[in-house]
C-alpha cells in the first residue's frame, strides 16, 4: 500500500472536550495506561526503547482503542475513522530524539499534532512486550500451533525467575517435514508483498521450533543452544544466514516484520477488552515492502 500523503488535519476543528468526556463509568486514559504498564512494565523494556505514554491527557474517556504494529498515516487515519480514543502500538513512533516536531518538516510531527488536537492518545508496547509472558513471540507461537512453550532467552533476574518471560519462544511440533512448515507458516501468517523465505533441507523432519517476533538474527546463536530443528524470524540477514547455515545450524524461516508481530495484537487487544467498550485491531500491512517479484525458482524441491 502507498504511504499516505501527510494528514493536514490540523485545520479541521476536531478537538474533543475532555469535560464531556467525561462520563461516569468510562475509563480514563490514565487508568488504560496504569492497566497497560501493569501487563507490561516498562522497567522490562530495553534501555535504548522508548515505551508507555507518548500523547494523550491523562483525564481524557476512552471508550475506543486501534491497536496497531506501527504508527503511520494509514493508522492514524484508521483511529480517526473509527471513532477511537487511543492508539496502543508496538512500534514506537518516537524512538530517537527530535528537537522538532514541526507538522510541515516531517510525517512524524504532523502525526503529533493531529493525535493531540483529535484528542486520540498514543501507547506504546514494544519491548517489554516482546519479553511478557504471554507476549509477542507467544501469539507468534500459537499461530503456528507450537506446544510447551518456553522462552528461546529467558530474563534474568529475581523478579523473572520461573515467571517464562524472556526473548523468543521455543516449542513442540508433531513430526513434519521443513517444506511442510513452511508452507504451513505462509499460510497461518498474515499475508505481506514479503511473503516467506525458508533456508534448509525440505525434507528434514522438524519436532522443536524456536520463534522470535520481529528481528530475530541476533539470536541465531541461541536457537542453534536450544538445539531447535528450526528457528523463523523476520528481518534476517545475508551474512548471518550464511554462516549460521554452514555451520550446520537449524533451519530458517524468515518472514516480513509485521507479520511476526501482528498476532499479538490479539493478546493485547483482549486484555484491553475488559477495560473499554471497543477495541480494532489494525489489520492495515504496515510491512515498508510493497512489491515481491520472483526472479528466480527455489533452489531445492520442496
Amino acid at each position: 500500500m502507498p504511504r499516505a500523503q501527510p494528514l493536514g488535519l490540523g485545520a479541521h476543528p476536531s478537538v474533543r472536550d475532555t469535560n464531556i468526556n467525561r462520563l461516569q463509568g468510562m475509563r480514563t486514559l490514565s487508568e488504560v495506561t496504569a492497566a497497560l504498564d501493569e501487563t507490561y512494565p516498562r522497567h522490562w523494556a530495553q534501555g535504548w526503547d522508548r515505551v508507555g505514554p507518548v500523547c494523550g491527557r491523562p483525564d481524557i474517556a476512552v471508550r475506543r482503542v486501534l491497536c496497531a504494529v506501527d504508527v503511520v498515516p494509514e493508522t492514524v487515519i484508521e483511529a480517526i475513522e473509527g471513532g477511537c480514543d487511543l492508539i496502543v502500538a508496538h512500534h514506537p513512533l518516537l524512538l530517537r530524539g527530535v528537537s522538532s516536531l514541526d507538522p510541515s518538516a516531517d510525517y512524524k510531527g504532523d502525526l503529533v499534532h493531529t493525535l493531540i488536537e483529535r484528542s486520540i492518545g498514543l501507547y506504546v508496547a514494544h519491548t517489554n512486550a516482546d519479553v511478557a509472558n504471554p507476549g509477542v513471540s507467544d501469539a507468534l507461537a500459537g499461530r503456528l500451533g507450537l506446544a510447551d512453550l518456553r522462552p528461546l532467552r529467558p530474563l534474568d533476574g529475581p523478579e523473572h525467575e520461573d515467571s517464562g518471560r524472556g526473548i523468543g519462544r521455543i516449542g513442540r511440533l508433531s513430526d513434519v517435514k521443513f517444506s511442510a512448515l513452511v508452507e504451513h507458516a505462509a499460510k497461518v501468517l498474515p499475508a505481506t508483498a514479503w511473503g516467506i523465505r525458508a533456508a534448509g533441507d525440505p525434507d528434514r523432519i522438524v519436532r522443536t521450533v524456536a520463534v522470535c517476533g520481529g528481528a530475530g538474527d541476533g539470536y541465531l546463536d541461541d536457537a542453534v543452544a536450544a538445539e531447535a530443528d528450526v528457528y523463523l524470524t523476520a528481518d534476517l540477514r545475508h551474512h548471518p544466514v550464511s554462516e549460521h547455515i554452514a555451520r550446520g545450524g537449524p533451519a530458517l524461516i524468515d518472514a516480513a516484520h509485521w507479520a511476526t508481530e501482528r498476532p499479538w495484537l490479539d493478546t493485547v487487544a483482549e486484555r484491553l477488552s475488559v477495560l473499554v467498550d471497543e477495541v480494532i485491531v489494525s489489520d492495515i500491512d504496515t510491512d515498508p515492502w510493497t512489491i515481491h517479484q520472483n526472479s528466480g525458482v527455489n533452489r531445492v524441491e520442496s
